[in-house]
């Protein structure tokens, strides 16, 4: 069920008993051919899969290495990423019977540093039908042909990544496009080691480089905008939207107003890009409650007494950043060093600094004073076409600060944008005016980081816990089905005419209308 929510405060082995034949994948832009499908979008419009994805409607489930990205289809063929006995590797799966096809290592590459909560094979392929490209941070491009074969590949330096790289490749006419930033950025563009890349997709050929010198590291895919006045490659980073020409790299506009952490990818409906970040740390909305953060302290308070003595601060403790997730997730709060004496000292240093009366308590009226929001409200804009230079202004049909989801994309469905976020959040939002229509919570909280998507008129939510949420679209919103797969997900799930695949830490699994 969805239950009504009146405060918001959030920061981010089945066993296959029936085979049926899959459908091809759909034509053209229709296809589930990059992440979150066609365009980016998040929606299969010609899709019916199963509105009830559960154990009697498994057509296959089958082991799959880890990794975070998300399946991909081309006719029968299911593509993604993992990390294989230590060894970075592309796998093709079909899509009929779920047999793994092929099998291909990345060449040998230094292993990119990444998050604890984060994967080496993070970023999602991309098809065109023919031809499936690939990217590793710790490598860079390789371009294989439907049954395998290596057709190209192109050596990237890994660029430094607060967190590891995530964005992922996507390909539009002749041109593939991979956005590369970099926390060793510099302000000149001609020492700018930020990048966009435009590389013809048959050899892997460089076509246009633009420099992005305003940009850090961003975890953010890029999106192609099609309009009266041309076709634009959109990409949302640290600050910034930007659009670039599509067929030259050439800079046309931007947006200010994002904060420095932008994960989710731009999605564009009736003309208009839509894009969304939320405040750093997963903050969704501008004025957010802070008693949860409290609440997330006081899960430490040992005695029950209602204060934070200095020797309670143990085990999982830190400052949270995110209350809705349990302490000792990676993504709970403030990264703290390993060392133990420099966790002491931090420590140390942290409670001194909020205990003002210094008599070795933490109260909660102490704790909610220090608790300010101010690092980049969180934002989503509509923005209008035909812009250039600063379009701030001039070009912003409506912007929302609240509600903001830190990690899923959101998605756009018959003029309504869906928003999930932690703890199960689901808002509505109208697209044309960008007015909230509804707000209510999943009966599955905890963290979200699969994005939602949408295809049988219905909303499918997968949350990082293992729970999908399945909810009709439209004015009405109809929760009408729940299953828990019992295995974490972080993977965005994909969609074709009869299936739904959701890839788990361990499983690939197809739900098929029967």
């Amino acid at each position: 069920m969805i239950r009504p929510i009146l405060t918001c405060w959030f920061f981010a082995a089945i066993i296959s008993f029936r085979m049926s034949p899959a459908s091809t994948a759909f034509a053209d832009e229709s296809a589930w051919n990059q992440f979150r499908g066609p365009g980016g979008s998040g929606v299969a419009a010609s899709a019916k899969p199963p509105t009830d994805p559960g154990a009697d409607n498994v057509a296959w489930s089958v082991a799959v290495p880890p990794g975070h990205s998300s399946p991909v289809l081309a006719g029968d063929r299911i593509f993604l990423t993992a990390v294989d006995e230590g060894k970075l590797v592309t796998l093709a799966f079909s899509a009929t019977n779920g047999k793994q096809v092929w099998r291909r290592p990345c060449p040998p590459a230094p292993r990119e540093q990444v998050h604890v909560a984060g994967s080496p094979a993070a970023s999602t392929p991309c098809t065109d039908g023919q031809r499936v490209y690939v990217y590793f941070g710790s490598y860079g491009l390789i371009c294989y042909d439907l049954e395998g074969k290596e057709l190209w590949k192109k050596a990237i330096a890994t660029p430094k990544s607060l967190y590891g790289m995530t964005a992922s490749p996507i390909v539009h006419d002749d041109l593939l496009y991979m956005v590369l930033d970099d926390d060793a950025n510099m302000a000149d563009s001609r020492l700018s080691k930020s990048k966009v890349i435009a590389l013809n997709k048959t050899d892997g050929k460089l076509v246009w480089e633009t420099p992005r010198p305003f940009h850090r590291s961003g975890w953010s895919t890029p999106a192609i905008w099609k309009h009266k006045d041309g076709v634009e490659l959109v990409v949302l980073g640290n600050g910034q939207l930007r659009g670039y020409d599509a067929r030259t790299g050439e800079e046309l506009w931007h947006v200010n107003g994002f904060s420095r952490e932008t994960i989710s990818i731009p999605i564009i409906g009736d003309g208009v890009v839509y894009a969304a970040a939320s405040m750093i740390g997963g903050v969704a909305d501008e004025q957010p409650d802070p008693e949860p953060y409290w609440k997330a302290v006081m899960h430490f308070d040992a005695n029950k007494d209602g204060k934070l003595e200095r020797s309670e601060m143990t085990g999982h403790f830190t400052f949270p950043f995110r209350p809705d997730l349990p302490p000792g997730h990676p993504g709970f709060g403030m990264p703290l060093p390993k060392d133990e004496s420099q966790r002491k000292r931090r420590l140390d240093g942290m409670f001194v600094g909020i205990d003002k009366d210094k008599d070795g308590f933490w109260t909660r009226d102490e704790f909610l004073s220090i608790m300010k929001f101010d690092r980049g409200k969180p934002n989503l804009v509509a923005v209008r076409p035909g812009g250039r230079g600063d379009i701030g202004e001039s070009h912003i049909a409506w912007s929302l600060h609240r509600h903001i989801p830190e990690i899923p994309s959101p998605v756009l469905h018959q003029n309504r944008i869906y928003l999930v976020r932690d703890g199960g959040v689901l808002t509505v939002v109208d697209a044309k005016s960008g007015d909230v229509i509804h707000r209510g919570r999943l009966d599955a909280g905890g963290h979200y980081r699969s994005s939602p998507i949408v295809a049988n008129g219905h909303l499918y939510a997968l949350s990082e816990g293992g729970v999908i949420t399945v909810v009709r679209t439209g004015d009405a919103i109809e929760p009408v089905h729940q299953h828990d797969l019992r295995e974490s997900i972080a993977a965005t799930p994909a969609a074709d005419a009869t299936s739904l695949y959701v890839r788990t830490a361990s499983r690939l699994i197809a739900f098929r209308t029967k």
